[in-house]
């Protein structure tokens, strides 16, 4: 297996057929800017001479600054589910911000980013623009960090006092499998409902009720690849009133119903009439 440095992030459906196509890489920050950023990242495919692999995966709740030739860009979080085809060879290398740690680099409401992408230089203006450059000439992988740990230090934006807050809001509902509902991170959190929708919509760019149905669609991939469990119990873990309504969110956001997937996790994953958008990176 690829040295990925941290665990590697969820997220990446048929994550098994995909370790045959691409390599990828993982680093966290300087302890300067831990509260901001998650880690870094580095996607790196070469499949000449073969057919092209369709990679599909869900979004977390973040934003990405993504270096790819031909194609940097600043990506807001992605809300549906999204394909990057591998043709050829080809490098990504990213900053994963944390659920509120592009905030202070915006200076606005991250929300205007969902479901768009920016060029680099619209945020980090000519500056953004130099270290796109920089970073596609890079070769080695410790380079590439130490480039972004220094771009991102020489801007580093005022305290936010809210980014500190938001992060650890995320991080609980990750955590906590029996938070299914907003109304349980209201009362775990001591804040209002509206709040909390206000303080999401300005830092991480979707609603509460989003990230939770993401976190808990991350889970129940991961479980059908890797776990025996029935549907059944699968859905009343992850708090769906009955297994139906399980099965129809899991099929509409990952395109396929769980037992299919389940089936299929492991292999490649055809190319038949995907809506192809550009992939962030290993989320």
């Amino acid at each position: 297996m690829p040295d990925r440095g941290l665990r590697y992030p969820s997220g990446v459906l048929d994550l098994r057929a995909g370790e045959r196509w691409f390599d990828a890489w993982r680093r966290p920050p300087v302890p300067a800017l831990a509260e901001l950023v998650e880690h870094y990242w580095r996607v790196r495919w070469d499949v000449s001479g073969r057919e092209p692999y369709v990679q599909q995966t869900l979004s977390n709740a973040s934003v990405h600054l993504c270096v790819e030739p031909g194609n940097s860009r600043i990506q807001g979080v992605v809300t549906g589910r999204f394909t990057r085809l591998l043709e050829g060879r080809g490098r990504v290398f990213g900053v994963k911000f944390r659920p509120a740690g592009f905030r202070p680099f915006l200076g606005s409401s991250v929300a205007a980013l969902a479901d768009r992408t920016l060029p680099v230089s619209a945020v980090f203006g000519d500056a953004g623009a130099a270290y796109v450059e920089r970073v596609v000439g890079l070769g080695e992988d410790a380079l590439l960090a130490e480039a972004a740990n220094a771009f991102l230090q020489e801007r580093l934006p005022p305290p936010d006092p809210m980014v500190a807050v938001v992060n650890r809001i995320v991080a609980l509902i990750v955590a906590e499998r029996d938070v299914t509902r907003v109304d349980h991170v209201v009362e775990r959190v001591g804040v209002r409902k509206r709040t909390l929708q206000r303080l999401f919509h300005e830092y991480v760019g979707v609603s509460p009720k989003w990230v939770i149905r993401r976190c808990r669609l991350h889970e129940a991939a991961q479980r059908l690849a890797e776990l025996e469990t029935s549907l059944a119990d699968l859905a009343l873990d992850l708090g769906y009133s009955d297994q139906a309504h399980f099965v129809r969110d899991f099929k509409a956001v990952v395109g396929r119903p769980p037992a299919r997937y389940r089936q299929t996790a492991g292999e490649a994953v055809p190319d038949a009439g995907t809506v192809r958008t550009r992939l962030p990176g290993p989320d």
